[in-house]
């Protein structure tokens, strides 16, 4: 406990030495567990939340103070949970009302599989800029072309891996997405400031993945399906549904209409759902009971086609369930490191140190992924590096949409290719490929930080904006954050 701290009835913090022992005892359970053990990663979780409480009652907090910390940790990313919720029943409801079976039956007539790649990842880049949702992308546009690319013989981790990079592509972009608008906020910029930051290295990283994906498709040129196959595959799903697209679109052309207006995702999920549970009672002659039963818990399709059926049955609340628990626990981990303020010295102690640009900017991103890998969300993550590091920017001379570039870049970009966040578990549970299996190929997500780095080395797109200071770099973080 810091001098003076009972006397004056300031929270005990731990030291730089403590917070850095107790995070390495998380990473430690996750990498024996996950990779030694193959240990169930919620169980991990469970022990994870056992070492890290005992750790913050080694530093005096008590057991009500750290339930509390847990349950702000959840508290914080309730939207995200609710839209857990909703994902679940947007995906089932699509499936009942044609809308995956129309757009699996279309693409099969354009699809050519060594170009299959890069298209998913600039079709879903498209989709989530203009939606502003990595989740919702995922959720509907992802698992048609998981279907698809299964069909043609794409590897699956290929396809989880460009669907990912193209969906975190719009998160980060967007002016409709949560993520941007955090990012911005937090760092006390201009929205629009912060997007044209994140040109300067995103757009370089978008060419690097796009040319990386035409090449690695290029390998699959011969796995196009022949004419026969493709017309048995669309003779099954023509026997179980009705495939006028200007009617089985609609849920889709909802969910993008209400994005594109700036409605909640929440709101445009909810809008969709309603219209496709329509379309499948009514156009498609689904018994109504079914419809509603499959939003909970939805089952296998019947279009007499193994693999089809098993990817119609997909959706449901119930098939979010492996993903909602993890993320609980995940946050309520999150809560702790963060209440008892680990996460904060570990940082500090790195902040204080930091001399050049380049280091300074490495520093950041790193911290957001440091940040998800502890608190499991990104948006703790964006908030608290925000304001870790905005006297440090501040002190360098350097426009606060450089720091929101960073944050954006160690937190958005990372957090889909961790397991136990709630992005990287959702990603798994709907496209129904593990983390650790997509990571290597969702190369957006990591190349983009490397090219951030790289260029603040290289001093390019720095965005200078006014003569720094001559105090040390860290000393406004050192005095306001002890």
């Amino acid at each position: 406990m810091p001098v003076g701290a009972a006397a004056t009835g300031a929270k005990p913090t731990p030291s730089f030495g403590h917070a850095l022992v107790c995070f390495l005892g998380v990473f430690l359970f996750l990498a024996v567990g996950l990779f030694l053990f193959d240990i169930s990663i919620h169980t991990i979780m469970f022990f994870c939340l056992l070492w890290t409480g005992v750790n913050a009652k080694l530093i005096g907090r008590n057991y009500t103070e750290i339930r509390a910390m847990m349950s702000q940790g959840i508290f914080s990313a309730l939207p995200a949970i609710y839209i857990f919720i909703l994902i679940g029943m947007v995906i089932a409801s699509f499936m009942h009302s044609g809308t995956i079976a129309s757009l699996i039956y279309y693409g099969l007539d354009l699809i050519d599989a060594s170009l299959f790649l890069a298209g998913s990842f600039v079709l879903c880049s498209a989709m989530s800029v203009a939606t502003g949702t990595s989740w919702g992308t995922v959720g509907t546009m992802g698992v048609v072309l998981i279907g698809i690319g299964s069909v043609v013989g794409v590897p699956l981790p290929m396809i989880a891996g460009a669907v990912v990079s193209g969906a975190t592509f719009g998160d980060k972009l967007s002016p409709i997405s949560d993520t941007t608008n955090l990012a911005a906020m937090s760092a006390g910029t201009d929205l629009y400031r912060h997007i044209g930051s994140m040109l300067y290295t995103t757009v370089p990283t978008f060419v690097i993945v796009l040319l990386i994906l035409l090449y690695l498709g290029s390998g699959y040129s011969e796995h196009t399906l022949p004419e026969a196959d493709i017309a048995e595959i669309k003779q099954s799903l023509a026997s179980g549904y009705s495939l006028n697209p200007a009617v089985t679109l609609l849920p889709l052309a909802t969910l993008l209409l209400l994005g594109a207006w700036r409605f909640a995702a929440e709101v445009s999920m909810v809008g969709s759902i309603l219209v496709a549970s329509l379309i499948a009672i009514v156009y498609q002659g689904h018994p109504v009971i079914d419809v509603l039963n499959a939003l909970w818990s939805n089952s296998p399709g019947d279009v007499g086609n193994e693999s089809l059926n098993a990817l119609l049955g997909r959706g449901g609340i119930m098939s979010m369930a492996w993903t909602l628990f993890l993320s609980l626990m995940a946050l309520a981990l999150g809560g702790i490191l963060h209440g008892a303020g680990f996460l904060k010295a570990l940082l500090l102690a790195v902040i204080v140190r930091i001399k050049r640009v380049g280091s300074l900017v490495t520093a950041t991103i790193a911290s957001g992924f440091i940040g998800n890998m502890g608190m499991g969300e990104a948006y703790i993550s964006i908030i608290l590096n925000s304001q870790l590091f905005s006297g440090a920017y501040e002190e360098k001379g350097l426009d606060k949409a450089l720091l929101s570039r960073s944050v954006e870049e160690g937190s958005t970009l990372t957090t889909g290719i961790i397991p136990w966040t709630t992005a990287g578990a959702f990603y798994a549970a709907t496209l129904g490929v593990p983390v650790l299996d997509y990571a290597p190929y969702a190369f957006l997500n990591f190349l983009n930080p490397v090219v951030s780095i790289v260029m603040a080395f290289l001093g390019v797109g720095l965005l200078q904006s006014w003569k720094p200071e001559p105090n040390h770099i860290a000393s406004k973080d050192a005095a306001r954050l002890s």
